[in-house]
């Protein structure tokens, strides 16, 4: 029986690859021979997550057409991944990706270092705070006074506790969008409202437009449901959604859904203005598109003179068109694990009628937390302890990126929680891999996009600041230093395929 559980083309295996930036050669800089350059590749997307580990890697005469390149050479590449640990093959079966026995599975998402690891490694993998002290504590004390009436019950809530959803249709409505409580769904995080949506709109096949950058963590679970991506170029640094590239992609890929983080863009840090979310509401009704509208970073403005504009639903008055979708993960703790949708009643009916067959509902104690700091004020105090936080980290980030890396470029964002930087013709797989080597860790660009894309780019959260985040900017300086001379703390460095 086959050892594989999914498989890769050739074709796409070879875009992957080619999506590899490689930097211009110097004077005297020796290249790699061929199949050691392609094996590199190849280990390279399985360390990152981009081919998965037990995926069925394409013949070597198909891989070796898709590339220009020899089939001698393909047989020598995957010869040298079988001694090295990363491809199994048998007779009959092919060949599949694997990892060395005793090095842990590649994470495909944007999964936190375990509280054990962070005293050797500095975590920019994350884009997630320390919880805004005293206020959790405050929350989950208020939460527990108000617990006993409900203990007294089964404890299911679909739709989330009616104090809840009345409370968030009362914060949409202060914000000038009248909303009712039966608009409200509570839901285990963003993650676990956005999983919802996908299941009901977007069923496995059909399309989904996404900015191109987006995030890893949404974009992976899309892929997972079975959908099938379509990306809008964003365009160069702050200025955004090109609003005829969404007009083209919504009217000729007609797509069920399409997926923007208006709001402080993640990983972008891009702020849509109110005429390109008019536009983007227009361009999906007229194609008869589902617009979800993420805004978990919406409360984080970090500059004072920032004014936001209204919020995506505003421009969709029948509420036939927009989804929005909520959290306090960003802008609380990301331990706190409340995200909530709002959309038309009978589209919130869908949804809770879906989820009987998911999780059945969100833990009471934590929605009643969350109640109890939107109805206290304790949560506009916690969220600005956030923004405190977040502007000294971005500050001292930015700072020390310019001083050890200045040939790395970005667009300082006004708010959200990362920084989207291009890495001066490095490859972003090679800096994630390295730095781990050298104590930091940091998601490369590929990971924010589709078949590959953004090779030359990271993605630097505002989670670390002061001594820590000259530290982690020393270490990324280092990371840089081994990727052009061409090493990764072994006899080979990671080499960059270019067919």
């Amino acid at each position: 029986m086959a050892q594989w559980t999914s498989a890769v083309g050739a074709a796409q295996l070879a875009r992957l690859l080619t999506s590899q930036q490689e930097r211009p050669a110097g004077p005297g800089t020796r290249r790699p021979p061929a199949y050691r350059a392609l094996a590199d590749g190849i280990r390279l997307l399985v360390l990152e997550g981009r081919v998965p580990v037990a995926a069925r890697l394409p013949a070597e005469r198909e891989l070796a057409l898709s590339l220009s390149v020899s089939r001698t050479t393909v047989a020598a590449a995957y010869e040298a991944l079988r001694t090295e640990g990363f491809l199994e093959s048998r007779r009959g079966a092919g060949s599949w990706t694997a990892v060395p026995a005793g090095k842990p599975l590649p994470a495909r998402g944007l999964e936190p270092l375990p509280p054990e690891a962070l005293g050797s490694m500095i975590d920019l993998g994350c884009a997630a705070l320390p919880a805004p002290e005293p206020w959790l504590t405050r929350a989950v004390q208020g939460a527990l006074e108000e617990l006993p009436p409900y203990a007294h019950t089964h404890g299911d809530y679909p739709a989330g506790l009616p104090a809840l959803r009345s409370m968030l249709a009362e914060r949409y409505t202060a914000r000038g969008i009248p909303t009712m409580p039966e608009q409200i769904m509570v839901t285990t995080g963003a993650m676990g409202a956005m999983d919802a949506i996908c299941h009901l709109f977007a069923g496995r096949g059909e399309r989904i437009a996404v900015e191109s950058p987006s995030y890893a963590n949404i974009l992976q679970l899309m892929r997972e449901a079975g959908a099938r991506l379509v990306p809008v170029a964003m365009a160069d640094g702050l200025a955004g959604w090109d609003m005829d590239r969404w007009r083209q992609v919504l009217r000729d890929a007609a797509p069920r859904l399409a997926y923007v983080v208006a709001d402080f863009h993640n990983p972008t840090g891009a702020l849509a203005d109110e005429g390109r979310r008019r536009g983007l509401v227009d361009a999906a009704r007229g194609a008869g598109t589902v617009l979800v509208a993420d805004e978990t970073m919406s409360e984080l403005w970090l500059d004072d003179d920032v004014r936001m504009p209204r919020p995506v639903c505003a421009f969709d008055p029948a509420g036939s068109t927009v989804i929005t979708v909520g959290s306090a993960s960003k802008a609380f703790w990301a331990g706190m694990r409340i995200g909530w949708v709002r959309a038309a009643p009978d589209v919130i009916r869908s949804l809770v009628a879906a989820r009987a067959y998911a999780d059945l509902g969100t833990p009471v104690l934590e929605q009643l937390a969350v109640n109890w700091l939107m109805s206290t004020g304790g949560w506009a105090q916690a969220v600005a302890i956030r923004r405190e936080q977040a502007r000294g980290n971005r500050d001292a980030l930015v700072a020390a990126v310019r001083r050890e890396l200045p040939d790395w470029e970005f667009s300082e964002p006004r708010g959200g929680l990362t920084l989207w930087v291009r890495t001066g013709g490095l490859s972003g797989s090679r800096l994630a891999e390295v730095g781990e080597r050298v104590g930091v860790r940091v998601p490369s660009g590929p990971r924010f996009g589709v078949d590959g894309a953004f090779e030359g780019y990271v993605r630097l959260p505002f989670t670390v600041g002061g001594a820590v985040a000259e530290e982690a900017a020393a270490r990324l300086a280092a990371a840089a230093r081994l990727v052009r001379d061409g090493a990764s703390g072994g006899s080979e460095g990671p080499r960059t395929f270019v067919a």
